[in-house]
């Protein structure tokens, strides 16, 4: 799932760096403007994707950054409500069940043959 939503963001931030008609256009932000908050949600994809790897190599580190960045994310993702509201919601849902599952199974601790 870290995965889908590290593709869905890089998707969903391009979209809003190259100031695409997909999104609100006279949205109010708490701060700064729509472009900013796609290079965010794009770089923080780009991490995403890269823990992705690190949680399927099972790497305890990678679980515990992939809790944070999918933290990270959810947050932009409730900043981000303005610009495309159901996009958002689905995406910071997505970054819930993600911190669910990496907290509660990602310790690879009771791994049997």
């Amino acid at each position: 799932m870290l995965m889908v939503v590290a593709v869905l963001n890089i998707i969903y931030g391009i979209g809003a760096i190259s100031d695409s008609t997909f999104f609100v256009g006279d949205a109010k932000y708490i701060f700064s403007d729509l472009n900013t908050w796609g290079w965010i949600v794009t770089l923080t994809g780009a991490v995403q994707m890269l823990v992705a790897f690190g949680v399927w190599a099972r790497n305890t580190l990678a679980t515990w950054a992939g809790v944070a960045f999918a933290g990270l994310n959810a947050i932009a993702q409730l900043l981000m409500i303005p610009a495309y509201p159901f996009l958002s919601l689905a995406l910071f849902s997505l970054d819930v069940m993600i911190i669910y599952g990496l907290a509660v199974h990602g310790g690879h601790a009771d791994e049997e043959a």
